[in-house]
């Protein structure tokens, strides 16, 4: 019951229009249920939030973690050649990218599975990037100082890329790698339902 000046207004249930008993009452958020109507919303969206980690389709989820990661390192190494500053904020672009193409391409699943696509693709990207990003601004050093040869894209060797995506990185370089990899584990996470009111 809801009173408005002297006069006393029944409550209803928000989505059957029933005329709510004090036995009989479910709050949710900013409305009021009876118990039938709250348990049957319940119910449907639990399914809903749980058809949401079921029936992947793994190939696509991959496909958007990998175009999403490409796409972020491609934004860092070209803000890179344009600049001639290697800006590791950007970066953090690389978690978020891959974990939206993820979600996107999966048809808005969201699973732990999914997550550690995400993540594993991130990291993948932005060692990629890196190596990069390092590439433009030694081969830029190189050139500048009349020194002969340059680094190779693709890497010749695995001892050339370690060599070339470890010079210069340092405690922010780890931060950026944090973070991008909290962004790309974050998206596509799996939805938790809030407790049902006792």
């Amino acid at each position: 019951m809801t009173e408005i000046g002297s006069s006393v207004v029944a409550e209803t249930c928000a989505q059957c229009g029933k005329t709510l008993s004090t036995g009989d009452r479910v709050a949710s958020g900013d409305k009021v249920f009876c118990g039938s109507c709250y348990a049957s919303l319940r119910a449907e969206l639990e399914h809903a939030v749980g058809s949401m980690s079921t029936d992947i389709p793994w190939a696509k989820a991959a496909a958007g973690a990998v175009l999403g990661g490409a796409a972020g390192a491609l934004a860092w190494w070209g803000f890179t050649v344009i600049t001639h500053v290697a800006l590791g904020l950007i970066a953090v672009a690389i978690g978020f990218l891959t974990g939206q193409g993820v979600v996107r391409f999966s048809g808005g699943k969201r699973s732990a599975g999914l997550q550690g696509l995400s993540v594993a693709v991130a990291v993948l990207s932005f060692f990629f990037a890196t190596y990069l990003v390092n590439m433009t601004l030694i081969n830029k050093m190189l050139a500048e100082k009349g020194t002969p040869g340059h680094v190779p894209f693709p890497p010749t060797s695995p001892d050339m890329f370690l060599r070339v995506i470890s010079a210069g990185f340092g405690v922010m370089d780890l931060v950026f790698l944090a973070i991008a990899i909290y962004e790309a584990w974050k998206i596509p996470r799996p939805v938790k339902l809030p407790r049902a009111p006792a």
